[in-house]
């Protein structure tokens, strides 16, 4: 062969002895066949099979396959983050003249979704208490064919009942998804509690150090994973392999991460209780907490996302007491090894139901650093606010 064909032909090597505890990073746009009659028949090979890079390499399939374990579903979609895995379940189940139901405490862009997208296109959404359980079923119209849960509430952590939302959806055949990212399957299992789609962000726990997207969602029923499957080929949607092997990487440490980030942000909890400057901790594991019942009933463990209610403080003695940190960093996601605040509001994504809180929503992730020196951080954060600002000279 001439050399030019050299370049681009690679040899094949000895595999044999070799074995290697990574999985893999396997990168593909064209998949080749063995075969013209391989390459005609390609349409059979499935969701399941190889046919395009686009939809899935052995990389991606080990990532579905351990998400699918965790979850004890049958299959798992990947995409490319959290907020698509809620609209792409919605894309794929919701028609004009449907109607989805979404928390209160929804994060924000799902609501901006329903509001921007699906609404124009002739699909309504209605906002619910996020604690009304079984009662949910009052709000369920024939035209209701999806109910949205997120459990518990990123922001403001309501811990919803799942079981008695499902019982009500089930009984009028509406199908339930469920945002399951802050407890992720080491603490919550939504399928198992009867939800039909679980949805997680990998970004956060799965991936575990704050630099990669991706999110997931995880069926036991085939036909909804067809659906999905037929809405991500449709929109030309697909993800990384070289993101799929991060959170590869990052799930295997998962556990241990999940099981001290929640130990230090339930002992950073019950310290902030009684903090003069503290109107209310929100963490699913006090007592204080909307849902706290539920969450000893169906998790009784913690991640570590809580959030803090203060009470009144100026906008710029917020600014400066935050960029006085030397800690915590300054960000709005979550999960990874480094701890984060982060100012959030709340008032203006209320309509079911009224936030009175006067005082910022402080919301806290829980990273791997020292114990104390994050106590510190923290501690002198909350110092730094409480201090008065003087008085301006006329």
């Amino acid at each position: 062969m001439h050399e030019a064909t050299l370049c681009v032909h690679h040899p094949t090597v000895n595999e044999d002895g070799y074995a290697s505890l990574a999985v893999p990073t396997h990168r593909a746009s064209t998949i080749v066949y063995p075969d013209g009659a391989s390459f005609m028949a390609r349409k059979h090979r499935g969701f399941d099979g190889y046919t395009y890079g686009l939809h899935g390499t052995p990389t991606t399939r080990t990532l579905e396959a351990q998400l699918t374990a965790l979850h004890g579903g049958l299959r798992t979609v990947l995409v490319p983050s959290g907020q698509a895995a809620v609209t792409i379940v919605m894309l794929s189940v919701l028609m004009p003249g449907d109607k989805v139901l979404i928390p209160d405490s929804a994060y924000p862009p799902v609501r901006s979704f329903c509001e921007d997208y699906l609404a124009p296109r002739g699909i309504a959404h209605g906002v619910y208490d996020p604690m009304i359980g079984g009662e949910i079923a009052g709000l369920i119209d024939p035209t209701v064919k999806l109910i949205w849960v997120e459990s518990p509430g990123s922001n403001t952590m309501e811990v919803q009942d799942v079981p008695a939302i499902v019982a009500a959806a089930k009984a009028r055949g509406v199908l339930v998804g469920c945002d399951n990212t802050w407890a992720t399957p080491l603490i919550f299992k939504p399928l198992a509690h009867g939800a039909d789609f679980a949805c997680e962000a990998l970004t956060k726990y799965v991936g575990g150090h704050s630099d990669l997207l991706l999110g997931s969602v995880t069926v036991k029923d085939m036909a909804l994973r067809q659906k999905l499957k037929e809405i991500l080929r449709g929109f030309g949607i697909g993800v990384s392999p070289d993101e799929c092997q991060l959170a590869l990487r990052g799930i295997e440490t998962m556990s241990l991460r999940i099981a001290h980030m929640g130990k230090v942000s339930e002992d950073f909890a019950r310290r902030l209780v009684d903090h003069p400057l503290v109107e209310r901790v929100l963490h699913p594991a006090l007592p204080s907490c909307p849902g706290h019942a539920i969450w000893k009933r169906d998790m009784g463990r913690s991640s570590g996302l809580f959030s803090l209610v203060l009470k009144p403080v100026a906008d710029d003695a917020m600014s400066t007491a935050l960029s006085a940190l030397r800690l915590f960093a300054i960000g709005a996601s979550w999960g990874g090894t480094r701890s984060l605040v982060a100012p959030q509001a709340v008032a203006q994504d209320r309509t079911a139901t009224a936030w009175t809180a006067k005082g910022p929503l402080l919301r806290i992730s829980i990273g791997l650093e020292d114990i104390d020196d994050l106590w510190n951080d923290l501690d002198a954060l909350l110092v730094a606010l409480e201090q008065k600002p003087a008085a301006k000279v006329a």
